[in-house]
């Protein structure tokens, strides 16, 4: 009689989800501030090249809020589970949300259209009369670019962050 081996956590395969959420929270601790880019960087060669899910924990093994499933006070018998959670909870985390970086570029246009509208608000108003409207070379163009870039994004579901990085073998 052959005997059962029993498969531990840490030697199991890692899926492309798996590798894609341990990135999501290097990025979240790269924007706390508790890596620096390189070390950002390094982990995310090392993240993309994991197999195992051992692989995958110690990547994360010294940010806070992770704790492994070894660690963890699991009844014997219970199936084994990964460590960054379910597939279905990740991707209802970012669904309805939008990225950062898209936020961040609308509102620099929005900063930048705005001051050029009350500049040209001012010149007319001290001019007595409307003067040629050419905020709109600085509106127009720029907005066009982010709104098919917002298309992409929301739309085709075109969002650099979620694009996965290979390594070769």
């Amino acid at each position: 009689m052959a005997e059962r081996r029993e498969e531990r956590r840490e030697d199991l395969r890692a899926a492309d989800v798996d590798r894609q959420f341990v990135a999501e929270r290097l990025k979240a601790a790269l924007d706390e501030g508790r890596l620096s880019l390189s070390e950002y960087d390094d982990r995310i060669e090392e993240t993309y090249a994991s197999r195992t899910y051992g692989d995958l924990d110690r990547v994360l093994k010294d940010l806070p809020g992770f704790h492994p499933v070894a660690g963890s006070q699991l009844e014997p018998g219970v199936p084994v589970q990964s460590a960054v959670g379910d597939p279905d909870e990740r991707s209802d985390r970012s669904e309805g949300h939008n990225p950062k970086w898209l936020v961040g570029v609308w509102s620099a246009w929005f900063v930048a259209v705005s001051v050029n509208v009350v500049i040209w608000a001012l010149v007319s108003i001290t001019n007595r009369e409307a003067v040629y409207f050419w905020p709109m070379w600085v509106a127009g163009p720029w907005g066009a670019v982010l709104l098919a870039t917002t298309f992409s994004v929301k739309a085709l579901g075109n969002n650099p962050d979620n694009q996965k990085r290979y390594r070769d073998s």
